[in-house]
């Protein structure tokens, strides 16, 4: 595709490929759906692949794109129509490093971001069009949540309200306006119910404690739409003690509210990674009697079945984040 005149009527493979030449204007930017990406993680050591998902042939094992910046695990992520940024996690020291993957050209190495403000690992993170949250995590444990400017993301990311309690292991969703943060455990490993929710538009308070999810669990993951937020897997009783398969649906609308119990993830899981569109969500990675590289889908229309195994990711690993560009 060699033209650069930019007149007339694209379909939407003709527009990607221009904008991928660098022939179409830079104010233009297409918003790349359909696809969740999966980075890093542990797997006998950590990792820095990075496997994208297509979510309308999603019975293929996952396609290995370029990887982050460096390896490392107990990380998390966020995104909006056009790129993802995978922030913190663990490699021999915690860390706050951001990467960026560019979903319109996902085949190279992550770009390095500006860092969290500060290093940790086992933390979760949610966004809208142009921020993304990071809250809490270890390093020790931390309350602390930071905000990504998504258009000028090369400096240090602000400090803002913090969550209710200091919190570890615990999962995130969100929509446009609004962040909820469930479940997780505190610095004594003492695991939680409580949901705190973050108002995207006065976020320099502490996070309001909303319901809570329907039993204390911590090493869950967490997707949703724009009405509802799925919490799913974990372990209850410490970090070791048994796993779930449980899922809990937040109903954002009246999130005051214990969560309703919907069907199981098809396995007990722990440290998996959730992302999403508006129909289902994807729940990949983690670890049942080992790691695994399993991918469980949850079709939100009918969540009280049993959620379907669709195709693996390219590798078994746990402690991954995910981020799709769904908003």
């Amino acid at each position: 595709m060699s033209e650069t005149n930019i007149s007339g009527v694209f379909i939407l493979q003709e527009v990607r490929e221009r904008i991928l030449a660098d022939v179409w204007p830079a104010t233009f930017v297409l918003p790349i759906t359909g696809f969740g990406w999966f980075g890093g993680g542990n797997s006998f050591g950590v990792v820095s692949t990075v496997n994208r998902i297509d979510f309308a042939v999603d019975t293929n094992i996952a396609s290995v794109r370029g990887p982050l910046s460096s390896g490392r695990g107990y990380l998390t992520a966020t995104g909006n129509d056009n790129y993802g940024w995978f922030g913190g996690g663990y490699s021999s020291t915690p860390r706050s490093t951001v990467d960026r993957v560019t979903f319109a050209s996902d085949t190279g190495t992550a770009s390095v971001r500006g860092p969290l403000s500060l290093a940790r690992y086992s933390l979760a993170a949610t966004g809208n069009d142009n921020y993304g949250w990071f809250g809490g995590g270890y390093s020790p444990s931390r309350s602390t949540v930071n905000r990504i400017d998504f258009a000028a993301d090369t400096g240090t990311a602000s400090v803002r309200g913090s969550l209710s309690t200091v919190r570890i292991y615990h999962a995130s969703t969100g929509n446009q306006n609004f962040g909820w943060f469930g479940g997780g455990a505190t610095g004594s490993s003492a695991h939680v119910t409580t949901v705190n929710r973050i108002d995207f538009a006065a976020d320099t308070g502490t996070a309001s404690v909303r319901g809570s999810l329907s039993e204390a669990r911590a090493q869950l993951s967490a997707t949703g739409n724009n009405e509802y937020g799925w919490f799913g897997g974990g372990n209850i009783t410490s970090v070791v003690g048994p796993t779930r398969s449980r899922v809990d649906r937040i109903t954002f609308a009246s999130d005051t509210s214990t969560t309703s119990v919907r069907g199981p993830l098809s396995s007990n899981k722990i440290r998996s990674a959730a992302t999403s569109d508006d129909e289902y969500g994807w729940f990949g990675g983690g670890i049942e009697s080992t790691f695994s590289s399993k991918t469980d889908r949850i079709n939100f229309a009918d969540d009280t079945s049993t959620a379907l195994v669709r195709g693996p990711l390219s590798t078994d690993r746990s402690d991954l984040a995910a981020t799709s560009g769904i908003i």
